[in-house]
């Protein structure tokens, strides 16, 4: 699916929710003999989409179903989880952009001890053979998987060939002479650029999450912010934002400034991501809020007022305003 045709069926996403299957278990007699397309998939970009597209066609021109397989926690938290936080989206995002895509299910591998030591053999024969019943798989040039990663697309052909699992390989999305990437896109978010994110992406970036009670700074100076933690997502460059939101369990639709960071203002520091909704008035405490970083409009920095603060924030409203409208 074209980029643009991926924005707009993202645009009704939760209207239609997929089957989420778990790899520990045997997935379902109809489900069995489909095509499956295996990665991260992390961020879902543009060479992403070209791996899940290859999948669901072959399983549409076969009649098969078409499952995205996804791996949760993403296999680096396990083998160091020292590294600080990069994902760029949650399993429900993930989740929703499968199904605009064209997909009938989701399988998670949730990665621990057991499935790091699984040799790439036994994950092809016992895992994607006799538990899942593939009969096709679809991964990028470069995948690897498996104990040491010691599978590739090769050995997937050879042993799957075996098991009676044909296997198809799909190069990356080239763009500016460089692959499409999700360490490509986490570079440019950390430098606060958020379009270039965006185009690789085909969408915002976007972080989900419920809103939580905060210390009410910003209702006190005139700007009540939807406080939310920033989790397990990459950190962006810190600072001040254009912003869209919406509330997941309405739809409904915002324009807004967040702050993306640590508040130098008010002690103690702590991360966090803030929008401010224009013209919205409403309890969002609880609710999930996903807002998707548009435009960086200045790094965060500490006033010498609070009035200080107040008039920034002023000319931040209004250059958000002129962004999201343009």
């Amino acid at each position: 699916m074209a980029g643009a045709q991926l924005r707009h069926a993202a645009a009704a996403r939760g209207a239609r929710r997929l089957r989420r299957l778990d790899h520990r278990e045997a997935v379902p007699e109809e489900l069995r003999g489909a095509i499956l397309a295996l990665g991260n998939f992390d961020g879902f970009h543009l060479g992403h989409q070209a791996v899940v597209r290859e999948a669901v066609e072959w399983a549409r021109s076969e009649g098969r179903p078409a499952i995205v397989a996804t791996f949760d926690p993403h296999p680096v938290r396990h083998f160091a989880a020292h590294v600080p936080p990069f994902r760029l989206t949650t399993l429900e995002q993930r989740e929703e952009l499968f199904a605009a895509a064209g997909a009938d299910a989701m399988l998670v591998f949730h990665f621990a001890d057991e499935l790091a030591q699984t040799t790439a053999e036994d994950f092809i024969t016992r895992l994607l053979g006799e538990r899942i019943g593939a009969a096709g798989v679809v991964t990028g040039q470069d995948f690897t998987f498996g104990k040491g990663r010691g599978g590739n697309i090769e050995v997937l052909r050879e042993t799957g060939a075996r098991a009676g699992i044909a296997a198809r390989a799909v190069g990356p999305v080239m763009d500016g002479g460089r692959p499409v990437s999700s360490s490509r896109i986490r570079d440019s978010l950390k430098a606060g650029e958020c379009e270039e994110a965006a185009r690789l992406l085909t969408r915002p970036f976007a972080m989900r999450g419920p809103v939580i009670h905060g210390d009410k700074r910003g209702r006190e100076i005139g700007y009540p912010t939807a406080n939310m933690e920033l989790g397990a997502y990459l950190r962006p460059r810190f600072g001040i934002y254009a912003v869209t939101g919406r509330i997941v369990a309405t739809g409904q639709a915002l324009k807004g400034a967040a702050s993306v960071g640590i508040r130098p203002m008010f002690d103690p520091p702590k991360e966090l991501l803030e929008p401010y909704f224009f013209d919205f008035s409403g309890d969002l405490y609880g609710q999930s809020v996903e807002v998707a970083l548009h435009h960086f409009l200045r790094p965060e920095m500490k006033f010498e007022s609070l009035r200080a603060l107040q008039a920034q924030m002023a000319e931040d409203c209004d250059e958000a305003r002129r962004l999201l409208e343009g």
